[in-house]
């Protein structure tokens, strides 16, 4: 491996290495927990470390220990991280999203409590997926999925909260936001919004992602972009998805507009196979290549891949141009010394503990996130 270990400029910030994590922290109270808070993963050797989906209001979390950043005992966790991250000379962006519009109902907080419902783009409900069960501990669909979103009456509503987050990511101590397009969240999901101006046809399917872009920018952000279409917007994942054409189209013009805002790096996510859920006896998703499709309208901004690839693949798309980088996510949560594992060309074959992870009060919050065995060198 040579290209994915050299340096990489992204805007005034340089990446020691092409290698990025996705980390997945979590708490009960939704601030950062302990398995974040150890060095371990910091002086692992990624290039950059991006907190997972961390969401920028309490309603319509999937998971009771998604990590947030709306209040000031949360910013005041993640800055701990932050001081101990660059303590190492790394970096850390904070990848941020919208709740969803496809929900755990006993997870839900009262409108009354956190200022408004759980919205969604239309009323349109998600279908249940035949293999919800087999990673969320709820075991029944029905008790995951909301019977009818509440239609957002002005986009706008949720796009201001991107700029309450981006002042808490600064204070936190943050190098960058990443935005985060990915699952149900109301971004992807315009495309079918019936609300005008805000989707059906042509650019308005695109609009929202580009909105909230030009106002992390406009408030000053290192902004980036993690287009997580492997996994929702033409992987399947909680019935979201369209004809192979319209996703093209659509996301052709969003990645086109995003690449002109001043985005430091757009990450696109591939196609995961055994991601895809099986919704009325076939699969939901759209198959396609995101590189080959997507990669060459980036002139601007650097480009990332990530999900399902090796670092073989990586290194290869590296070399060719078609990317700059990498980042992996589970990989490093079986091998706290992944990067190091690539570079000395280590086998790569911990497997995760998938019961052990996203626990409940009584499973320990390390197991399945820090106590993977590493190897001599």
């Amino acid at each position: 491996m040579t290209v994915l270990f050299t340096p990489l400029d992204v805007g005034d910030i340089t990446f020691t290495n092409r290698i990025g994590e996705c980390v997945l922290p979590a708490d009960t109270k939704r601030v950062p927990n302990n398995v974040m808070k150890n060095l371990q993963r910091a002086l692992s050797g990624a290039g950059l470390i991006l907190t997972e989906a961390t969401l920028i209001l309490s309603q319509g979390a999937q998971y009771d220990r998604s990590p947030g950043i709306w209040n000031m005992e949360q910013v005041a966790e993640w800055r701990k991280i932050t001081n101990m991250v660059h303590l190492t000379r790394n970096k850390i962006y904070c990848q941020i999203r919208t709740a969803d519009a496809v929900y755990r109902v006993h997870f839900l907080t009262s409108p009354s409590s956190c200022g408004m419902p759980v919205y969604g783009p239309s009323a349109i409900p998600a279908r249940a997926q035949g293999n919800i069960s087999s990673f969320h501990e709820l075991r029944d669909a029905e008790s995951f999925f909301s019977d009818k979103p509440n239609e957002v009456p002005d986009p706008t509503i949720l796009i201001k909260l991107f700029k309450a987050t981006a002042k808490n990511a600064k204070l936190a101590g943050f190098d960058g936001v990443e935005y985060k397009l990915d699952i149900s969240a109301c971004g992807e999901r315009f495309p079918c919004s019936p609300v005008s101006g805000w989707g059906r046809d042509g650019e308005n399917c695109a609009r929202f992602g580009p909105e909230v872009l030009k106002l992390l920018v406009v408030f000053g952000c290192n902004v980036s972009l993690k287009i997580s279409l492997g996994k929702s917007l033409w992987g399947g994942y909680n019935d979201i998805g369209m004809h192979l054409d319209d996703t093209a189209q659509t996301f052709s013009y969003f990645l086109s507009e995003a690449d002109k805002l001043k985005s430091l790096y757009i990450m696109l996510s591939q196609y995961i196979p055994h991601l895809d859920p099986m919704i009325d006896g076939k699969e939901r998703g759209t198959p396609h290549d995101p590189v080959s499709t997507y990669a060459k309208l980036i002139h601007n901004a650097k480009t990332f891949v990530v999900g399902g690839v090796t670092p073989e693949e990586a290194e290869e798309l590296a070399k060719t141009g078609e990317v700059n980088g990498a980042f992996f996510g589970m990989s490093w949560l079986t091998h706290p010394d992944l990067a190091k594992r690539i570079q000395h060309s280590k086998r790569i074959d911990n497997m995760a503990a998938m019961s052990q992870l996203y626990g409940d009060a009584n499973v320990d919050p390390c197991l399945g996130y820090t106590n993977s065995p590493a190897v001599t060198y």
